[in-house]
């Protein structure tokens, strides 16, 4: 069965900096891209960073261009999201995606909270 498990959010101080994790697992993870998403209180989902399966090419929203970095680890079939300069508007729940050909996967999510 595919799995995706988030790790690594909590509450962080403006300006501060933040790894998330995201472990997959019952799929082959490689072959994958690999997609953080977030969602604030009455807000759309929305699309922050991907990376794909092969090259690793990376892809970044406008918001967090120049702050954030995702990565992936294929050898420990888990992706990273590095936040640095977080700002309060960063303050969502971030999910993990995993996406190829027809298959769609999702994590539970992780809350971030920006806050003073």
């Amino acid at each position: 069965q595919p799995q995706l498990v988030e790790s690594g959010g909590g509450l962080v101080q403006p300006g501060g900096s933040l790894t998330l994790s995201c472990a997959g697992s019952g799929f082959t993870f490689s072959r994958y891209a690999m997609r953080w998403y977030r969602q604030a209180p009455g807000k759309e989902r929305e699309l922050v960073a991907s990376i794909s399966s092969i090259a690793g090419s990376t892809m970044y929203a406008d918001s967090v261009k120049g702050r954030f970095t995702i990565s992936r680890d294929n050898a420990k079939n888990t992706v990273y999201l590095e936040m640095n300069s977080v700002k309060p508007e960063d303050t969502a729940v971030y999910y993990c995606n995993a996406r190829a050909f027809a298959n769609d996967h999702w994590g539970q999510g992780t809350q971030v909270t920006v806050s003073s």
